[in-house]
């Protein structure tokens, strides 16, 4: 019987750093040949230019070299049949060629519909789930977004009867941990060790049962780390719980959506980070990533924003043939498409 192909989910919330995670494994592989599946949420892909952009991709050439396949649905568990599967299924035609291979999900993506899909019998004896890897920004957490405070909920509740239950997007980040082998605790370095270590306890609150946290600086973690535990995850998902098992299908939160910007012209990058912590403050944005185009710059600029939070790096040259655009993905509620153009456009 032919061994299955290890196949390992990393999940996490909008911009907790699954992306430089990959692209450090990518970069780090120890002679693994790695084929990686990208869930974007928007048309823009931009998570998987920027694993095409690592230094072990060829950026030229014949593009059967390339392992990095991106489905643009935004939630895999609603795209498995459409997408997923045929992915999958060209993937395992080319077995002989490949060691392991690694699925990025979205940022609002549950971890737990895909998983069922290696249930299937068409992927069932080619490939199972080796681990999920939930990645979890440890700055944000500490601004308590998308983690919950169980004593301060149930001080509130016992004040105000009318209190809402947690939110979609709780349930969501609750979700991607219930569903873990391994935790990343990602941008320690934005923290201090006493608010690292409050984090902890609060992610460990959330988990369902033992799984071990791995502390990262911008996803640098060594391979053998997050590859190779053998877990099936696929044959043991009642171990898992789920806001959402009860239920055929997840509602989504139709309010949530996504828009680009693509731009013909370059910024100077400090007056662009201003303009875009203002639509930050002026509307609920949760993500912002791109390309920038840079005067005088041979470089493409990457500029990532979660919430007010901005990080900045050159990636690569512009290609001979490339339009030295600046294109952005914005991802919030009820985004005003419109007013976030017309801002880029006056800066």
């Amino acid at each position: 019987m032919a061994v299955k192909i290890p196949v390992t989910v990393i999940t996490g919330f909008l911009g907790s750093g699954k992306t430089s995670l990959i692209r450090h494994i990518l970069q780090n592989n120890q002679g693994r040949r790695i084929a990686v599946l990208v869930n974007e949420f928007g048309e823009l892909g931009i998570d998987g230019e920027l694993l095409k952009s690592c230094q072990i991709c060829p950026e030229d050439g014949d593009e059967s070299d390339n392992n990095i396949f991106e489905l643009t649905n935004g939630c895999l568990c609603c795209t498995v049949q459409e997408e997923f599967l045929p992915m999958m299924q060209e993937l395992l035609k080319r077995r002989d060629s490949i060691d392991c291979i690694l699925i990025e999900t979205s940022g609002l993506a549950l971890p737990k519909p895909l998983i069922k899909a290696f249930r299937w019998q068409e992927i069932r004896a080619a490939a199972t789930v080796d681990a999920v890897i939930t990645v979890v920004d440890c700055a944000a957490v500490a601004d308590g977004r998308f983690a919950s405070d169980p004593e301060a909920i149930a001080l509130q509740r016992q004040a105000d009867d009318s209190l809402e239950h947690e939110t979609p997007l709780q349930e969501l980040f609750e979700d991607q941990l219930a569903c873990a082998d391994l935790v990343v605790l990602n941008k320690t370095d934005l923290v201090d060790a006493e608010t690292q270590a409050r984090v902890e306890e609060i992610i460990k609150h959330e988990l369902p049962r033992v799984v071990k946290i791995v502390q990262s600086k911008k996803g640098t973690l060594d391979p053998s780390v997050l590859l190779g535990f053998k877990a099936a995850v696929e044959d043991n998902l009642d171990s898992r719980p789920s806001h959402h098992d009860t239920e055929e299908e997840h509602d989504h939160d139709d309010e949530i959506n996504s828009t680009h910007v693509i731009l013909d012209r370059a910024f100077e990058p400090e007056k662009l980070l201003q303009q875009l912590q203002k639509l930050t403050q002026q509307q609920e944005i949760y993500r912002i990533k791109g390309f920038v185009a840079v005067p005088n710059k041979a470089m493409r600029l990457v500029m990532q924003g979660v919430g007010s939070r901005f990080e900045q790096y050159y990636d690569r040259l512009w290609q001979k043939e490339e339009a030295r655009q600046t294109r952005l993905v914005f991802i919030g509620r009820n985004l005003d498409s419109e007013e976030i153009e017309s801002q880029l456009v006056v800066c």
